[in-house]
């Protein structure tokens, strides 16, 4: 039994990329290396750390891939492998891909939109421009056409969210708001599309984000609040949970 152990010993390293990977991190998170800077060349890499180009091109690859990184082709001063800013669609992308692979409880992630919209509503009622108002009413009225199908109203739903997340400007609330409406999307579409009593679900929740905005535009942080968390949380109570149960 004690060779069947030794045989068993955890192996000390990761994937070559992966290493690349976390020294690139460890340069950024040490500030060395920010948004702007140019990465050393592929050759110069290579020697540096000791590893395969194939390595260093995987590496660079995963980077890119999420947004860290983008590639210039050419010999100026702008070309060769760049920090980018991380655009918000590529952290919101991650977010959203972490809590539908994770599968969370559904009780979790109402929990998280409730607790993550009523700030971000407090926060809109508080600091909300005219041009951000006008970003929360267009999906609002949009949503007022009665004859707008099922999948257009969940669209223009998941608009008026985000739009008030990002009206409150602070932009780690707001895309933490949009992966999470975002990764129930689906989840929502099908529930719209198992109503029998549609348009009646419908009014309500016309009526619910109506008061939402009212009370964003009134500059009332409490009453905003409250409204949203009571829609978030009352909507997944009396429908979403009542649908998916059935």
């Amino acid at each position: 039994m004690a060779d069947m152990t030794a045989a068993w010993e955890p192996v000390p390293r990761s994937r070559t990329f992966e290493l690349v990977l976390a020294r690139i991190e460890e340069q950024i998170v040490a500030g060395r290396l920010k948004v702007g800077d140019r990465l050393p060349p592929e050759r110069e890499l290579v020697d540096m750390l000791g590893v395969s180009r194939a390595a260093v091109r995987e590496a660079l690859r995963v980077l890119e891939a999420q947004g860290v990184l983008r590639s210039r082709v050419g010999t100026g001063p702008s070309s060769g492998t760049v920090i980018a800013a991380m655009p918000d669609a590529a952290l919101t992308q991650l977010l959203r891909l972490h809590i539908a692979l994770a599968n969370f409880p559904m009780g979790d992630v109402v929990e998280a939109r409730a607790t993550l919209e009523r700030a971000s509503a407090r926060l809109a009622a508080e600091l909300v421009t005219e041009d951000g108002l006008e970003r929360i009413r267009d999906p609002l009225l949009r949503m007022d056409d009665a004859s707008l199908p099922r999948e257009q109203f969940n669209d223009c739903d998941t608009d008026f969210h985000v739009a008030i997340a990002e009206a409150g400007g602070n932009r780690l609330m707001a895309d933490m708001t949009v992966a999470v409406r975002n990764a129930v999307r689906h989840t929502l579409l099908t529930v719209f599309n198992k109503l029998d009593d549609w348009e009646e679900v419908a009014s309500r929740l016309r009526a619910e984000h109506h008061a939402i905005y009212e009370a964003i535009a009134a500059g009332d942080t409490e009453a905003a609040g409250d409204l949203v968390e009571a829609h978030v949380r009352g909507f997944h109570r009396d429908i979403v949970k009542k649908v998916m149960d059935g």
